[in-house]
């Protein structure tokens, strides 16, 4: 295997490209009018991708929206994703917070209705260890 990312259906993908680049700060591999994929300006296997819902190249059974994804982003500055996706004005659907199961985070609405959660791997609480270890 050489890489393993999403691709995205979705009916904007100027869109979609804009608030990863924007909220992640990712660059862009490739792009055209109907595809764009972008990377981790750090770590080029980190990677997400959007296709035209409508292009010939998506079967026409899969030709909708997608739905149903979390897109998970793990990061040691959720703190500042959280002020930047604010600054932004970005739709955040689940405000910053401690879980008890170790994670800090925050979750938003992407331009596909997707959710995208933010999170920092944090101590779980001695509860939620005393009941899962």
């Amino acid at each position: 295997m050489n890489s393993l990312f999403p691709d995205i259906c979705t009916d904007n993908v100027t869109a979609s490209k804009d608030y990863y680049m924007s909220l992640l700060g990712l660059d862009v591999v490739f792009e055209i009018d109907w595809y764009v994929q972008l990377k981790s300006p750090v770590d080029d296997n980190l990677q997400i991708a959007f296709v035209d819902t409508h292009h010939p190249s998506v079967p026409v059974t899969h030709q909708k929206p997608s739905q149903g994804v979390v897109v998970t982003v793990e990061s040691n500055n959720v703190d500042d994703i959280y002020r930047k996706a604010t600054e932004l004005k970005l739709p955040v659907v689940m405000e910053l917070c401690d879980e008890d199961w170790g994670q800090r985070h925050f979750m938003l609405e992407d331009p596909n209705g997707l959710l995208v959660d933010v999170y920092k791997a944090i101590e779980p609480t001695q509860s939620f260890m005393e009941q899962y270890s």
